[in-house]
């Protein structure tokens, strides 16, 4: 089912709704033993279970039902029946809707405690009647949800692709190289200088592959491919601890195929391998 976003509930959505509820990115859920597994509660078990919400909105629609979000406010443990994870963990867990549906709610939520005050003249900021912003009343200055670009790149080099493990990943996966766009920097620049400072290679032949929301908490990945054109795998330790060239028959532990790094080495899998 599809995750379909949303400011405003249509009148032929049904309830109940779904509650997408968190707590400094880890995604409150319902635990119950059996097939279903993990659930997000409707509003009717949060009202039973005494969970106290703020900053509530509605988010968009799964199927006929109406998609909310909200952080927890006050005590953050979590009654019986009820955990809090982090919604990193849950990207295999959970169906692509609900997923899809839980990022937004994320990156919204993320936003809307991030941006209390005016950034020009310090005053107190409010929703904007009209669109999903935030206004100022003193200055008049708006504010959308951020959104950050990142480039994810794909490189190949004859039947291998460059994988690299980051310092940072919360699974130790092996992915394919990332990272920020900087100011007056165009997306196939950024490909090169990554690619350059993370590992020491020079690529050539960068080509669009397509783009993912990362609302983790707030990124818009741009997926490219690109092709070795020189250089020896030198890794910046302060961002990897491991980078080399795999085949397709000796690939490491990789991200899943709803990520667009999964995607990117899927892709190479069924395209470059053997050539």
């Amino acid at each position: 089912m599809d995750f379909i976003p949303g400011t405003k509930p249509e009148a032929n959505l049904a309830e109940p709704g779904l509650w997408f509820v968190f707590d400094n990115g880890r995604l409150l859920i319902k635990t119950r033993r059996g097939e279903q597994g993990l659930i997000i509660p409707a509003g009717r078990e949060l009202e039973e279970s005494g969970i106290t919400l703020t900053r509530k909105q509605f988010i968009g629609s799964l199927g006929k039902r109406p998609c909310y979000a909200a952080a927890i406010e006050g005590d953050k443990t979590p009654p019986g029946g009820f955990a809090l994870k982090p919604l990193l963990t849950l990207l295999t867990q959970l169906d692509e809707g609900l997923i899809w549906a839980a990022g937004r709610a994320n990156q919204l939520i993320h936003w809307e405690q991030a941006h209390n005050y005016c950034g020009a003249c310090g005053s107190r900021i409010e929703d904007k009647a009209d669109e999903q912003a935030k206004i100022c009343p003193q200055c008049g200055l708006v504010n959308y949800p951020r959104v950050t670009p990142a480039v994810i790149a794909a490189v190949m080099k004859n039947d291998q692709i460059l994988l690299a493990r980051n310092n940072q990943a919360r699974v130790p996966y092996y992915s394919v190289l990332a990272g920020f766009v900087e100011p007056n920097e165009t997306l196939e620049e950024c490909v090169r200088r990554e690619v350059k400072e993370e590992v020491g290679i020079v690529v050539e032949n960068i080509r669009y592959f397509g783009s993912q929301p990362w609302p983790f908490p707030n990124s818009l990945m741009i997926g490219f491919t690109a092709e070795y054109a020189a250089g020896e795998i030198q890794i910046d330790s302060e961002e990897l601890s491991d980078a080399g060239w795999f085949d397709k028959d000796s690939l490491p532990r990789i991200p899943p195929p709803l990520s667009i790094a999964g995607q990117l080495i899927e892709w190479f899998v069924k395209n470059r391998s053997g050539v």
